[in-house]
């Protein structure tokens, strides 16, 4: 089977993208459509991964990706398409956002007798096993002071798992080693945000 971001991983694929965006912002309805298409699987990916075990269970995953495709294209007018990568971080924005909607909306509601065993700390994600937990606030801190192509260099190479020369394509750099020096670059400073904890 193939990997829909091999798709996103030429010169060609990546052309692509900027027109059907570019298309879809002029109201071209195939071209949303053709979006949808390449950018479902790869936020589903994203989703089952990065998203707490507590949050899947109260909508599931695939609805919320879908929900946030719809509000991204339906908004699509108001974004500035500059790059695959800028595109991909708009939409983790907005599906974050929908889950903490989702969350508050839990904490209103009685609890189900289904989540009953899990009333107590919520399972982490595999990215706050990765990370851990208490990290997970202060990567989302370091993350928002990178520079904006540094910040989606890191989340398409260890949020969404982009290779380095896919994250080349999608950021526009020369080649995949210039890729690998952003991300190592970005990296390296993260790594000192979270080091230094909230007093930095």
């Amino acid at each position: 089977m193939t990997d829909p971001s091999d798709a996103l991983s030429t010169p060609a694929g990546l052309e692509s993208t900027a027109v059907l965006l570019e298309r879809a912002r002029s109201g071209d309805h195939d071209a949303r459509e053709r979006l949808f298409a390449r950018f479902l699987p790869i936020l589903t990916r994203w989703a089952h991964r990065r998203l707490p075990i507590r949050a899947r269970g109260l909508a599931d995953t695939d609805d919320l990706v879908q929900i946030t495709l719809i509000r991204a294209l339906n908004r699509i007018s108001a974004f500035e398409p500059r790059r695959e990568g800028a595109f991909l971080a708009y939409l983790r924005t907005i599906l974050l956002n929908a889950v903490r909607e989702q969350m508050r909306r839990s904490l209103r509601l009685p609890p189900h007798e289904e989540l009953e065993e899990d009333s107590g700390r919520p399972e982490p994600s595999e990215f706050e096993r990765w990370i851990g937990r208490e990290k997970l606030e202060l990567y989302e801190r370091g993350l928002a002071n990178l520079p904006e192509d540094q910040r989606e260099a890191v989340l398409l190479r260890i949020e969404f798992g982009y290779t380095h020369r896919q994250i080349a394509d999608a950021l526009g750099k020369p080649s995949a080693n210039a890729a690998r020096m952003m991300v190592a670059r970005a990296l390296l400073v993260l790594a000192r945000a979270i080091d230094d904890g909230p007093e930095r």
